[in-house]
């Protein structure tokens, strides 16, 4: 099994065996981000005995008692315990509580909870009481619920006042940095061209399944033909299922959100005028369930001119493959399914240039700590990291618009994220201007720094205008 990354999330989930007692975890992330496997990587890490139960997807005529069955029937196929359906869910997990072994390290998965939970609305309470009673009494015990449907473990599990003080651990699994999602190519990415490399996160972001289906042995563009404009391709299919099975309520406004953020960030309040509705309670519950399932960033940060948290919220369609979704793919979907559709590379695509400018700064923007050492600003408190925008007024003059600010207790650093096939001197007027019109507080360091793909002209860098210039390829730890 193909594993990357996580090294953090590992080390702190197996510092947990340094308890002496059991520990309750819950592991949150979009749909295909590697929870699952990332617990079964760690039960194996940790030479522990592992059992998995995962949820059934509710649809017209599931019932709770075939939810209920097809936990015992796993239950039974990988302990041996009773197969038939136990009369409620507090008897379901009491039944696995018996098949855990004092004597031996066990890590338990319950995966798609809340489809477990689906057609009852006590579960959460059962679960609680079943915790309590029956599974934390075995200290040789990792107890891990984890779902896409993240909305429902926040408001069932962690903002429960039922579960004050019995969690352990809290895991949001978001994409991998990018240094690792250049171990996909294999050896390939030592021959393989950056911007092919890049082609293809702009699409999948760094989402491990979607990773998984690159042939490294083809081109970026026939690797996006077979994934994404082939019917029944992986990413053809991928984002109906994905939005609803983790946007649960609301699920037109949400659609309706996602659209509206297609071509760059917008305020809430833009937001309410772009689908036409009240800026209200509605739309807040929308934007919190698509931030909390990972789709969407709100980029809050920091006003440079007062020190203060900006007061109105920008929110960011986070998900690059959603975005290219929405833009390219979903207009095309009944072609690409009648097999009509002819792909023959991403510039054929109106707009492309724009929307992959938009790509290149979001994998960017995620992975901002990437570029901290470069900016050496690794070992520093970091206050802020988001995009900016100033906006002009009469009284203080033009605005301007950053696209990644980051900003520290003694300085601010401006970070200019390009994506140009030829990257020439005009690149320092625009960051000069740029420091011209921001204003911030006095007695704070101004900093600029640039991130690229491309060609970079050589006087660029020999001006020493910037403080640093990180390529992307850098970034990919690409040979």
């Amino acid at each position: 099994m193909r594993f990357y990354g996580r090294n953090g999330l590992i080390r702190q989930l197996q510092d947990l065996w340094g308890k002496r007692v059991s520990s309750f975890v819950t592991c949150r992330g979009r749909r295909r981000i590697g929870k699952s496997t990332l617990i079964a990587r760690f039960a194996a890490l940790s030479e522990a005995r592992f059992i998995r139960i995962e949820g059934i997807k509710p649809n017209a005529t599931t019932t709770d008692e075939e939810e209920r069955t097809y936990f015992a029937t796993q239950l039974a196929e990988q302990t041996g315990a009773e197969s038939s359906c136990p009369s409620n869910w507090l008897n379901a997990l009491i039944r696995l509580s018996k098949e855990i072994r004092d004597d031996q390290r066990t890590v338990v998965l319950l995966d798609e909870i809340s489809w477990m939970a689906h057609f009852d609305r006590m579960f959460s309470g059962t679960l609680k009481i079943a915790w309590d009673n029956y599974l934390k009494p075995h200290d040789n015990l990792i107890f891990v619920v984890c779902g896409s449907v993240s909305s429902w473990i926040k408001e069932e599990i962690i903002d429960n006042r039922a579960f004050y003080g019995r969690r352990s651990a809290d895991l949001v699994v978001t994409e991998l940095p990018l240094c690792e999602c250049a171990k996909f190519w294999g050896e390939a990415s030592g021959h393989v061209t950056t911007k092919e490399i890049l082609d293809v996160l702009s699409v999948t972001g760094g989402v491990p399944r979607y990773l998984e289906e690159v042939n490294p042995s083809l081109s970026a563009s026939e690797n996006l033909r077979r994934m994404c404009f082939l019917p029944n391709a992986p990413l053809r299919v991928d984002f109906d299922e994905m939005f609803t099975d983790v946007v649960t309520r609301q699920q037109r406004l949400c659609a309706k959100i996602l659209r509206c953020l297609v071509n760059g960030a917008h305020t809430i309040t833009e937001i309410a005028s772009d689908v036409n509705v009240e800026k209200g309670g509605d739309i807040s519950k929308a934007l919190s369930q698509l931030v909390e399932c990972g789709m969407v960033s709100s980029d809050t940060g920091k006003n440079p001119e007062t020190g203060a948290l900006i007061r109105e919220k920008r929110y960011r369609l986070r998900d690059n493959y959603s975005r290219f979704y929405l833009k390219y793919i979903e207009p095309n979907k009944d072609t690409i399914d009648s097999g009509g559709y002819v792909f023959t590379g991403l510039d054929q695509f109106a707009g492309w240039d724009a929307i992959m400018g938009l790509q290149f700064e979001n994998l960017i923007v995620n992975n901002y700590r990437d570029i901290l050492a470069p900016l050496h600003l690794e070992n520093i408190i970091v206050n802020s990291a988001a995009p900016f925008i100033q906006k002009a007024t009469r009284s203080k003059g033009k605005g301007v618009q950053i696209d990644l600010l980051v900003q520290t207790n003694m300085s601010i650093c401006i970070v200019e994220i390009k994506r140009r096939a030829h990257i020439g001197r005009e690149i320092i007027e625009e960051v000069k201007e740029k420091c011209r019109r921001l204003r911030h507080q006095t007695g704070v360091s101004v900093r600029t720094a640039l991130v690229f793909d491309g060609e970079l002209v050589r006087s660029v860098e020999a001006d020493g205008f910037f403080d640093a210039i990180v390529p992307i390829r850098s970034l990919l730890k690409l040979p």
